[in-house]
């Protein structure tokens, strides 16, 4: 069977890719690994954030965005300082990016019937000066049926081409090489492997039962990073780090193992940015695992007080939800690969969320009923399940007891009662009045003038240690793997460049693969809400200029 276009990955940058192309009458071949439960890739997995800019969702709220501001913002984070070489598409993508979510990406999605949760979320607010990194104002939209509310208008596409036979969507079909004729890539060959029931997410059979070759005029890399492949993201991490973890949860599936990688660089493509990368401080285990070392981010508000392994405070302005890479960067250099949050059962109730489609059946399941039930006392269901089952977990009635749970999570008792007592005795004088020399308290009440924070998202500050705010609560913080913020380099129109910066004709990517775009959009940090959104844009400029392309 002939096909003008085969993209490799049925994750989101797939989808989006192979409707684009579908709808401009061409031919395409959808391969996966995975089995067809795994259509939509990770991005199903996702909370479903949006980073938008000027959205009508942020002025109900009160909030003055801008298009200048937001790229202020984006280029103080990326921290851009290979701009003559690997930065120099990454930096065009990020300003084209930064121009998407401030013009049509909203409108785009909205036709195809996303919606939005109405109360804007505040991730990566930074702590520095304005130039540096962080987002000034809100900018996480989350989407009304979070991960799969994200993918289902692009799988909606997707299978209505299935039908009309402008699409062929082959699962377990793993591709193991791209074919080239005279510089230009041709085709894929790979494996066939054995058909398997596993549900989404969960490890599936690499038994082989057959081959695979297929020629076509495009190929579109639209494979994921190396987020499951703790082996590669060692070897990948930057010494500016410290040492790599050596203990890791994954925030995502196995099957992210970063093959096409080297397999789209055996072909020509280049990889950029090797040592760029996004994982997450305040990882809990799960305690009913999808996937191997399964791993849940907590999305925290501002209020916990966070303790590297030997209990000291961390310092300004490394606080809940103010700069993930901050954090780890503090975390490798203590030696150790956890920390630990205390806070009070008033803190977990308003400000404890956790990441994930799974882990808020409420937005996920689009229940407005549920929804509201956020707002009566206790902390919320998928919360108080973990508070209930997972291993990261300590409750006691007073610190003496707190800390000697937490001591018997560790392999050796590193934590001083003593110690603990007197850091948060000291935080907690500072509560006495409206003002204060305690930045995390002054960033506490500083997020409580935005409405959303205030709602449901930030806790009144009070004592850590009086007792009718408690009990007290303890969760050791792991770190899990995540994003590849480096990856294939691209062109704006999502060709992949060789490593003399010209095109391999016939090659494209998007998605993580692409470093979501020129080989690392993001640069050193993310602002959030960029990753889906990234795949989405990406697969939709490559999908159309592979279409374009082919007329």
């Amino acid at each position: 069977m002939s096909y003008d276009v085969i993209v490799v990955g049925a994750g989101l940058a797939g989808l989006v890719a192979t409707a684009e192309i579908a709808d401009s009458g061409k031919k395409v071949l959808l391969l996966d690994q995975e089995p067809e439960s795994s259509f939509g890739g990770q991005a199903w997995w996702s909370f479903g954030g949006l980073f938008l800019v000027d959205s009508p969702e942020q002025r109900r709220m009160g909030i003055k965005d801008s298009k200048e501001l937001a790229l202020q913002d984006w280029m103080g984070t990326a921290g851009f300082d290979r701009e003559d070489d690997e930065d120099y598409w990454a930096k065009k993508w990020a300003e084209a990016y930064v121009e998407f979510a401030s013009g049509e990406k909203r409108t785009w999605l909205y036709e195809m019937g996303v919606r939005f949760f109405p109360v804007v979320g505040w991730a990566e607010r930074g702590g520095y000066l304005a130039e540096g990194h962080g987002n000034s104002v809100p900018r996480f939209h989350i989407v009304w049926g979070t991960g799969p509310g994200i993918v289902a208008p692009f799988e909606r596409r997707v299978r209505e081409h299935m039908k009309n036979g402008l699409v062929d969507y082959k699962p377990r079909h793993r591709v193991n090489k791209l074919l080239t004729s005279d510089g230009a890539v041709v085709g894929v060959s790979g494996s066939v492997l054995v058909p398997s029931s596993a549900g989404r997410g969960e490890a599936s059979s690499r038994e082989v039962i057959g081959d695979f070759e297929y020629r076509a005029q495009a190929v579109a890399v639209t494979s994921g990073g190396i987020g499951a492949n703790h082996e590669l993201i060692r070897k990948n991490w930057p010494s500016r780090l410290g040492e790599p973890p050596k203990k890791m949860l994954s925030g995502v599936p196995d099957h992210v193992d970063g093959r096409m990688l080297a397999i789209t660089e055996e072909a020509g493509g280049r990889i950029v940015n090797r040592d760029r990368m996004w994982h997450y401080t305040e990882g809990i285990k799960n305690y009913d695992p999808v996937w191997n070392k399964h791993g849940i981010r907590i999305l925290p508000g501002p209020s916990s007080i966070w303790l590297d392994a030997r209990g000291r405070r961390f310092p300004a302005p490394n606080f809940p939800g103010f700069d993930t890479l901050g954090t780890l960067d503090y975390i490798q250099k203590t030696g150790y690969d956890y920390s630990w949050f205390i806070l009070t059962q008033k803190i977990i109730e308003k400000e404890f969320a956790l990441s994930g489609s799974e882990q808020n059946p409420d937005l996920t399941g689009k229940s407005i009923r549920k929804v509201l039930k956020r707002a009566l006392p206790g902390a919320p269901g998928p919360v108080q399940a973990f508070m209930d089952k997972g291993e990261d977990f300590v409750i006691a009635s007073n610190l003496v007891e707190l800390v000697e749970g937490m001591n018997k999570l560790t392999d050796e008792p590193l934590l001083s009662f003593e110690e603990i007592e007197r850091q948060i005795k000291a935080r907690d004088r500072e509560i006495n009045n409206t003002f204060t020399k305690d930045l995390q308290i002054t960033a506490i009440r500083g997020a409580r003038n935005y409405l959303g924070d205030k709602l449901i998202r930030v806790a009144p500050p009070h004592k850590i240690l009086d007792p009718k705010n408690g009990p007290l609560i303890a969760v050791r913080l792991n770190i899990v793997s995540r994003k590849t913020l480096g990856g294939l380099q691209t062109d704006l129109s999502g060709r992949v460049l060789n490593s003399v910066g010209e095109v391999v004709p016939g090659l494209y990517a998007a998605g993580e693969v692409s470093g979501f775009g020129g080989g690392g959009v993001h640069g050193y940090r993310a602002l959030e809400g960029t990753f889906v959104g990234g795949c989405l844009f990406s697969g939709r400029v490559a999908g159309r200029a592979i279409a374009e392309g082919l007329k």
